[in-house]
C-alpha cells in the first residue's frame, strides 16, 4: 500500500511517498521512511505524531493513502500571539481616534 510521511521545519518541508506492507504501524512507517536519519532532532518519545492532522499513537495501524505527520514543538504559543496582536490592534485603533 502507498502512504506518505511528512515533516516540516520553518525553512524546509519533506514529504516522502512509500510503498509499505499492510498492517504497518505509524512508528514502523516513520522508521522505514528514513526521515529519522535526515532529521536527527526528531524524538518519537517526545514529538507528537498524527495522521492527516489528527493526533495518533505510534502503534496506530495505517491504511492505504494515509499521511503520517510528525509535529515539531511550537516556538510560540498561538493563543498568546493572537492576544498580543489583538491588544496591539486596539492600541492602534484607539490612537487614531482623536
Amino acid at each position: 500500500m502507498i502512504i506518505e510521511v511528512a515533516y516540516a521545519l520553518a525553512e524546509k518541508q519533506t514529504l516522502l511517498s512509500l510503498e509499505v506492507k499492510e498492517g504497518i504501524t505509524l512508528k514502523e512507517a516513520i522508521e522505514v521512511s528514513g526521515i529519522l536519519v535526515s532529521y536527527p532532532q526528531i524524538d518519537l518519545s517526545k514529538d507528537k505524531v498524527g495522521v492527516f492532522g489528527k493526533l495518533a499513537k505510534l502503534d496506530t495501524v495505517l491504511r492505504e493513502k494515509d499521511r503520517v505527520e510528525i509535529y515539531r514543538p511550537l516556538i510560540a504559543d498561538p493563543k498568546q500571539v493572537r492576544k498580543e496582536r489583538a491588544a496591539a490592534g486596539k492600541v492602534m485603533r484607539g490612537g487614531k481616534k482623536g
